[in-house]
């Protein structure tokens, strides 16, 4: 037998073991796992399928829970066939696209669904986004329909919108699209269609405009198995996500939850109390967040923490951003070690995976590569980096998208895809981001990091959260600045800060400016907006 397909054996063994501990393989009636087959027949791998599926597995089990309250896997297989004819009847073909504003609720999932069911493609639109921004990508991407929330028909331009539009959610006395085309339309199977449908996720834009990522069914379970492996959640459970669906971790979460057959918890806006009270409500196994998300869940007193029941908790998995300074530990102190967090970004899904006794040895951690997928560092010449040194960081696996609209792909190299981030390994194998490579400065002749500064600014008593970025300086080339927002009552002064870098680190990494604020500008995702920091004057942001 030849190495490949002794590798290939190891792999599918692997993997059968996996899915057997996740409740994958279990025993199922032979008469509803032939149902069950027939009605995903057609379909592969598409989400039309999976919903057709898990209809038969699952019924009448709850797949969804809103604030409007549940719908089951059956109920959610038949509203979004529904869903599907009346968007073919609104004049929806196989291959067109269909534009998504929604916020975390039913309409969201179902109309990706129902999209899916009528061979549409959809892209995702974060929901902070200004109208400008709104219309410039509604324009590249030139969708046949666009399904929105209510609350934003002012960013399109209201009835000037040169937009179709649906309404998903709707306001107190308002009118759901999507729900009367489930009351109007049959809920019986509608054909397969002859194309699958893709999902176009946008990139955050954080430096930039946005570019869309755009994904068909997946090619592979590898990457899902591994992820599947590395945390502790298994069929059938209830999985609350907090994070902006439209964001790659959220739905990436969402379509997992979907294979696991789970009920999966959904709230339109995020509160850190009520996201305490749905836990203790819904006893999730686990829950989805971004870090900021969860940082506001501990800044809350720890009298208000302490009325909510959190021990059905088995795993909070972040990512979307850098966890700060010593927030892990902090986090597990009082949550248990149920803290996980993956790296990666919407051009390659999850890369790397941090479970609790990473952070718990190395709070800074990205985690160690998933199985199955190749994580390299390189210098700038193009060779490899050794263990311990820097250098760019370059991504390959099954996920790794192949078209972008809006702009070109990044460099591969060697088969793998670079992230536009630097890091490196420490000689455990776990991954360590120093940050962006464009935030990297040289000040006076010396490489400098903000998000080194930017961990130790978070470890101090007085600051409840920093950005630090680099600005042009006359006599240095670049210099550090740093954003601050200070607790209440800390009485912190910008020497206060500086002093306190000056004695951790050295002289050239101490922020030459201090701006405190009153908050940071981030995106829907948590991540810091450092163009909006950069372009912004201090008394503005200030005042």
């Amino acid at each position: 037998m030849s190495p490949s397909v002794i590798t290939k054996v190891k792999d599918v063994a692997w993997m059968v073991g996996v899915a057997r501990r996740a409740g994958l393989i279990r025993r199922i009636p032979p008469g509803r796992l032939l149902r069950a087959n027939a009605a995903a027949r057609g379909w592969g791998r598409s989400m039309g399928g999976l919903v057709a599926a898990n209809s038969v597995l699952f019924g009448d089990r709850v797949h969804v829970v809103d604030d409007l309250g549940e719908l089951t896997f059956t109920e959610v297989h038949s509203r979004t066939n529904a869903m599907a004819r009346g968007l073919t009847r609104a004049g929806v073909e196989p291959g067109d696209t269909v534009a998504i504003l929604c916020r975390n609720h039913r309409y969201f999932v179902e109309a990706t669904i129902a999209c899916a069911k009528a061979g549409a493609h959809t892209v995702f639109l974060n929901t902070d986004f200004a109208g400008p921004q709104l219309r410039e990508l509604l324009a590249r991407e030139r969708p046949s329909l666009v399904i929105q929330d209510e609350e934003f028909n002012d960013r399109l331009g209201g009835q000037e919108s040169p937009w179709r539009t649906l309404v998903g959610w709707a306001g107190p006395g308002g009118r759901s699209d999507l729900e009367e085309l489930v009351a109007r339309e049959s809920d019986a199977p509608v054909p397969v269609p002859e194309q699958d449908a893709q999902q176009v996720i946008l990139t955050s834009g954080t430096t930039g405009t946005p570019k869309g990522a755009r994904r068909g069914p997946a090619k592979s379970f590898d990457v899902a198995a591994a992820v599947l492996d590395r945390v502790p959640i298994r069929v059938g459970e209830v999985h609350y996500i907090a994070a902006p669906l439209f964001h790659t971790w959220g739905f990436g979460n969402c379509a997992f939850s979907m294979v696991l057959g789970s009920t999966i918890v959904l709230r339109r806006r995020f509160d850190p109390e009520d996201a305490l009270r749905v836990i203790d409500q819904h006893r999730p196994r686990a829950v989805v967040m971004v870090p900021v998300m969860a940082q506001r869940v501990l800044q809350l007193p720890a009298e208000i923490r302490e009325k909510y029941d959190h021990s059905s908790l088995r795993c909070v998995a972040l990512s979307g951003s850098a966890l700060p300074g010593g927030f892990a530990p902090a986090f597990m102190d009082a949550f248990g070690d149920v803290l996980y967090s993956a790296y990666g970004s919407t051009e390659v899904g999850a890369a790397a995976f941090a479970v609790p006794a990473d952070l718990r040895a190395q709070p800074g951690t990205a985690g160690k590569p998933l199985r199955g997928t190749a994580v390299r560092i390189f210098r700038e010449d193009g060779s490899e980096a050794a263990v311990g040194e820097g250098g760019r960081i370059y991504v390959g696996n099954s996920w790794q998208v192949e078209e972008f609209s809006g702009g070109s792909l990044p460099e591969i190299r060697q088969g793998v895809m670079a992230t536009g981030d630097l890091g490196w390994f420490d000689e455990e194998g776990r991954l360590f981001v120093d940050g962006r490579s464009d935030d990297m400065i040289v000040s006076g002749g010396e490489n400098v990091f903000p998000r080194e500064v930017e961990d130790l600014l978070s470890l101090h008593p007085g600051i409840e959260e920093v950005a630090v970025l680099g600005v042009p300086d006359d006599e240095y080339g670049q210099r550090l600045k740093a954003f601050v927002v200070a607790r209440p009552d800390a009485g912190l002064s910008d020497t206060d800060v500086r002093d306190h870098v000056r004695s951790h680190l050295a002289r050239y990494k101490v922020p030459r400016e201090v701006v405190f604020l009153r908050e940071l500008p981030r995106n829907a995702t948590g991540k810091v907006l450092r163009r909006v920091l950069a372009q912004a004057s201090a008394p503005a942001l200030s005042d």
